[in-house]
């Protein structure tokens, strides 16, 4: 058919056909070269940005001042055991506390089933243990595995569990946090009653204050060998920081290291030699807190 075209007839179709194939051309090269356009993600729920918090703030500490100190040895690879308070006693007498936020303000409890100080409790004994272990401390937690434990003499309960283990030369360590005021006194330990008091409590004590030993007359768990550990009031910052969902996790962890530093300090033997000014070795106990039934 070109054969039977003019001569300009014929250079009009060669340049048409020319054109149309570098068009053809073009239009693939800038098909290949161009980005595809990004693929389409579900949307998916991610954990808020975590923030900082400028210093740990436990609130005071408490108002009522013990004047023990401990000052026997303990074994570099002393078992620590550490417990959440009132973890088998939901639902009945000795719950714990609620928290300001929610007995004060109505604000919902961050979980249903628990009162506010053992659902952190829980939060700070496995982050004590997960970073304790880090440390190189021979560490284990302790959960009863129930939340409502009716018998205190139950085999799961903290306080079973803590008779046995600390006849057998055990550390027990409960995490609690205190009342919100004017009822909670503030941070500090009240260390276990069925022993001499050792390193460890001095060092939990230097850190977070000391409560009397024999506060409210020997509360049930030391009597059984536990050591409670009160954080702080759950109140103000420190519950403001635990509640916020950007510095929960910044503030737990900040409990736990000072928590894990001092049980470092104690088992090394590194905490003071001298008590602070105004305080002496308590007397000995007159009755055998072993066998005393009292409850907290």
């Amino acid at each position: 058919m070109i054969s039977n075209l003019s001569g300009r007839g014929r250079s009009l179709l060669i340049l048409s056909t020319a054109f149309s194939l570098g068009v053809s051309l073009l239009g693939q090269a800038t098909s290949a070269e161009a980005p595809s356009p990004p693929a389409i993600e579900s949307p998916s729920r991610t954990a808020p940005a975590q923030s900082p918090i400028a210093e740990l703030n436990t609130g005071p500490r408490t108002r009522l001042r013990g004047n023990w100190v401990g000052r026997q040895p303990v074994s570099p690879s002393l078992k620590i055991v550490v417990m959440a308070g009132h973890a088998d006693s939901q639902g009945m007498h000795g719950s714990g506390t609620p928290g300001a936020a929610v007995d004060q303000r109505g604000e919902a409890p961050m979980d249903p089933r628990m009162r506010d100080e053992l659902f952190w409790n829980r939060k700070v004994r496995d982050a004590v243990v997960a970073l304790s272990k880090q440390k190189g401390l021979n560490i284990i937690g302790y959960d009863p595995g129930a939340l409502s434990i009716a018998k205190a003499s139950d085999p799961r309960t903290n306080w079973s569990v803590a008779r046995r283990l600390s006849r057998q030369g055990n550390y027990i360590l409960e995490i609690h946090f205190d009342a919100y005021s004017p009822h909670g006194y503030g941070s500090g330990l009240i260390p276990a009653l069925n022993r001499n008091l050792n390193r460890v409590d001095e060092s939990l004590a230097l850190s977070f204050g000391r409560f009397p030993r024999l506060f409210r007359g020997g509360l049930g768990g030391p009597r059984r060998g536990i050591s409670i550990l009160e954080i702080g009031m759950l109140e103000g910052i420190l519950e403001a920081n635990l509640r916020n969902p950007k510095t929960r996790e910044a503030t737990i962890q900040a409990i736990a290291l000072q928590v894990t530093d001092a049980l470092m300090l104690g088992v090394r033997g590194k905490t003071s030699s001298n008590p602070p000014p105004g305080v002496v070795d308590n007397a000995p106990l007159t009755s055998n807190p072993q066998t005393n039934s009292e409850v907290e």
